[in-house]
């Protein structure tokens, strides 16, 4: 497995995350092989949220940590706060507040690495919001601070107040979710590609020396593309990739991913292990500049 240090860190960062929104029905033995298997791949950063299972996922990831104290050593823990499930996006103090200790309370540590503002909140005060921070890290509960789905000026507003430097910014980005990358292709086009949906987002990250944390990587509109007759052509693309490098197809979207220049930090959420063991050897696998862009149309996107 490959390390970085996220800019704005002193964190040495497995360049792949696990995500635990898939955890709050697993057995102890099924949580306990799952991690078991992140832990020996090399994968030491796990992503939560304090929706996920309906807080359940941090339970089992806190009855995890009980059972086996000494692993909190080689993990760094994220988690995410802000929405309300079906009703609304919140970052006012009294809910900020309330879901970290929520969150910590479950996972049961006194400290969490990463605090990311799930989505936006169109409401938000970002002096409040710099204010909580500043209370959450002087008071030793959150280390560093990111966001999640948020675009480049929503970004510049909360840097305004924040103090803290916003270390990552989570957003959907597959070979079959690629409008962070589509309109800085199709410049000065008039086509549906063209169409700037987030600002830019992904070059604003790598000027401002944010990672960004890529979430589902394996999904396309319908769902899962992997073995999907609607993305036949993908899907040969990437077995294409797997048979040369030696991985699963799943490790080829993977390495895609990471072979981009900006660093980013890919989010799997296999509960299986053989599947994290898998995903995982994407690591230190590079593609070339040609086998990028094949996959990149395949997926049915088109280069002006």
């Amino acid at each position: 497995m490959e390390y970085f240090t996220p800019e704005g860190t002193e964190m040495k960062a497995s360049r792949i995350a696990q995500g635990c929104m898939r955890i709050a029905g697993l057995s102890d033995g099924e949580l306990d092989a799952m991690i078991g298997a992140d832990l020996d791949a090399g994968i030491n950063f796990f992503d939560h949220a304090d929706i996920y299972g309906r807080g359940r996922c941090e339970e089992k990831f806190g009855e995890y940590l009980r059972r086996n104290p000494s692993a909190r050593g080689r993990m760094y823990i994220q988690t995410k706060c802000g929405i309300i499930n079906g009703k609304r996006y919140d970052f006012t103090e009294k809910h900020l507040t309330e879901s970290v200790e929520g969150s910590l309370r479950r996972l049961g540590v006194e400290r969490i690495d990463v605090l990311l503002l799930h989505r936006p909140d169109t409401l938000c005060e970002p002096e409040t919001v710099a204010e909580v921070f500043d209370r959450l890290h002087r008071d030793g509960k959150v280390r560093y601070f990111g966001v999640s789905n948020h675009n480049p000026f929503q970004i510049e507003l909360l840097q305004k107040y924040v103090g803290h430097k916003l270390v990552f910014d989570q957003m959907q980005f597959g070979p079959a979710h690629t409008g962070m990358i589509d309109a800085g292709l199709h410049v000065n086009m008039t086509d549906r590609a063209s169409v700037m949906r987030d600002g830019m987002t992904l070059d604003y990250c790598r000027l401002h020396g944010i990672t960004i944390q890529p979430w589902s990587p394996f999904r396309a509109k319908a769902g899962s593309y992997l073995g999907s007759p609607l993305h036949g052509r993908l899907n040969r693309a990437l077995r294409t990739l797997a048979a040369k490098y030696g991985i699963t197809d799943s490790a080829a979207v993977i390495a895609w991913i990471l072979r981009h220049p900006a660093v980013m930090q890919p989010i799997i959420g296999s509960t299986n292990p053989g599947r994290i063991a898998a995903a995982a050897k994407a690591s230190g696998v590079v593609i070339t500049h040609e086998e990028w862009y094949d996959v990149y149309r395949a997926a049915g996107n088109s280069i002006p």
